[in-house]
Protein backbone atom coordinates (compact mmCIF):
# COMPACT_ATOMS: atom_id res chain seq x y z
CA UNK A 1 0.00 0.00 0.00
CA UNK A 2 3.07 2.29 0.76
CA UNK A 3 3.18 5.00 -1.86
CA UNK A 4 -0.65 4.17 -3.75
CA UNK A 5 -2.91 7.19 -4.01
CA UNK A 6 -6.21 6.78 -1.81
CA UNK A 7 -9.18 8.85 -1.96
CA UNK A 8 -11.33 8.56 1.26
CA UNK A 9 -14.49 10.19 0.40
CA UNK A 10 -16.06 10.45 4.05
CA UNK A 11 -18.34 12.88 5.57
CA UNK A 12 -18.41 12.15 9.35
CA UNK A 13 -14.76 13.85 10.92
CA UNK A 14 -14.37 10.60 13.46
CA UNK A 15 -14.71 7.85 11.04
CA UNK A 16 -12.38 9.68 8.54
CA UNK A 17 -9.42 10.98 11.23
CA UNK A 18 -9.16 6.66 12.04
CA UNK A 19 -8.90 5.76 8.81
CA UNK A 20 -6.10 8.19 8.24
CA UNK A 21 -4.26 6.53 11.03
CA UNK A 22 -4.62 3.62 9.55
CA UNK A 23 -3.52 4.35 6.07
CA UNK A 24 -0.88 6.67 6.98
CA UNK A 25 0.35 3.70 9.36
CA UNK A 26 0.48 1.99 6.18
CA UNK A 27 2.44 4.93 4.39
CA UNK A 28 -0.43 5.05 1.26
CA UNK A 29 -0.85 8.60 0.12
CA UNK A 30 -4.38 10.20 1.14
CA UNK A 31 -6.68 12.92 -0.71
CA UNK A 32 -9.54 13.34 1.10
CA UNK A 33 -13.56 14.49 -0.45
CA UNK A 34 -16.53 14.97 1.94
CA UNK A 35 -19.02 15.44 -0.37
CA UNK A 36 -19.84 12.48 -2.95
CA UNK A 37 -19.52 15.71 -5.58
CA UNK A 38 -16.04 16.27 -4.27
CA UNK A 39 -15.24 12.75 -4.85
CA UNK A 40 -16.61 12.90 -8.82
CA UNK A 41 -14.20 15.55 -8.80
CA UNK A 42 -11.17 14.59 -7.00
CA UNK A 43 -11.58 11.62 -9.66
CA UNK A 44 -11.46 13.78 -12.78
CA UNK A 45 -8.23 15.80 -11.12
CA UNK A 46 -6.43 12.83 -10.47
CA UNK A 47 -6.38 10.10 -12.97
CA UNK A 48 -3.34 8.73 -10.79
CA UNK A 49 -5.81 7.52 -8.06
CA UNK A 50 -5.55 4.02 -6.93
CA UNK A 51 -8.32 3.33 -4.82
CA UNK A 52 -11.36 5.29 -3.90
CA UNK A 53 -13.04 4.52 -0.26
CA UNK A 54 -16.38 5.64 -0.13
CA UNK A 55 -18.75 6.61 2.42
CA UNK A 56 -22.18 5.35 1.25
CA UNK A 57 -24.23 7.97 2.59
CA UNK A 58 -22.86 11.09 2.20
CA UNK A 59 -24.17 14.98 1.44
CA UNK A 60 -24.59 16.65 -1.91
CA UNK A 61 -24.52 13.53 -3.63
CA UNK A 62 -24.41 10.00 -2.57
CA UNK A 63 -21.76 7.35 -2.44
CA UNK A 64 -23.68 5.27 -4.75
CA UNK A 65 -24.54 7.96 -7.51
CA UNK A 66 -20.71 9.29 -7.25
CA UNK A 67 -20.01 5.78 -8.06
CA UNK A 68 -21.73 5.11 -10.58
CA UNK A 69 -20.24 8.68 -12.09
CA UNK A 70 -16.75 7.98 -11.25
CA UNK A 71 -17.26 4.01 -12.76
CA UNK A 72 -18.12 5.67 -15.78
CA UNK A 73 -15.12 8.06 -15.58
CA UNK A 74 -12.72 5.05 -14.64
CA UNK A 75 -14.44 1.27 -14.96
CA UNK A 76 -10.98 -0.10 -13.55
CA UNK A 77 -10.44 2.36 -10.63
CA UNK A 78 -11.67 -0.07 -7.21
CA UNK A 79 -14.04 1.57 -5.00
CA UNK A 80 -14.68 0.21 -1.77
CA UNK A 81 -18.20 1.51 0.44
CA UNK A 82 -18.23 2.34 3.85
CA UNK A 83 -21.01 1.48 5.26
CA UNK A 84 -23.57 0.99 8.55
CA UNK A 85 -25.93 -1.07 6.74
CA UNK A 86 -24.88 -4.53 6.17
CA UNK A 87 -27.66 -6.50 5.82
CA UNK A 88 -28.27 -8.67 2.66
CA UNK A 89 -30.25 -6.07 0.63
CA UNK A 90 -27.98 -3.62 1.14
CA UNK A 91 -24.95 -5.66 0.27
CA UNK A 92 -26.93 -6.23 -2.75
CA UNK A 93 -28.08 -2.58 -3.73
CA UNK A 94 -24.21 -1.67 -2.50
CA UNK A 95 -22.86 -3.70 -5.99
CA UNK A 96 -25.43 -3.11 -8.33
CA UNK A 97 -24.20 0.62 -7.69
CA UNK A 98 -21.07 -0.46 -9.08
CA UNK A 99 -18.76 -1.02 -5.96
CA UNK A 100 -15.87 -3.19 -6.71
CA UNK A 101 -16.65 -4.44 -2.44
CA UNK A 102 -17.22 -2.90 0.64
CA UNK A 103 -16.84 -2.77 4.67
CA UNK A 104 -19.16 -2.56 7.49
CA UNK A 105 -18.93 0.65 9.86
CA UNK A 106 -17.21 0.19 12.31
CA UNK A 107 -14.03 -0.70 10.67
CA UNK A 108 -11.47 -2.91 11.91
CA UNK A 109 -8.33 -2.01 10.69
CA UNK A 110 -7.16 -5.42 9.83
CA UNK A 111 -10.05 -5.78 7.80
CA UNK A 112 -9.99 -2.60 5.99
CA UNK A 113 -6.27 -3.17 5.37
CA UNK A 114 -7.01 -6.69 3.87
CA UNK A 115 -9.34 -5.50 1.68
CA UNK A 116 -7.42 -2.49 0.31
CA UNK A 117 -4.82 -5.07 -0.32
CA UNK A 118 -6.95 -6.66 -1.78
CA UNK A 119 -7.14 -4.54 -4.75
CA UNK A 120 -3.84 -2.68 -5.06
Amino acid sequence: MENKLILIAEDDKISLQYILEILREEKARILIANTGKEAVEQCRLHPEIDLVLMDVKMPEMGGKEATRVIKALRPDLPVIAQTAYAFNEDRVSILNAGFDDYIAKPLRKEDLIALIKKYI
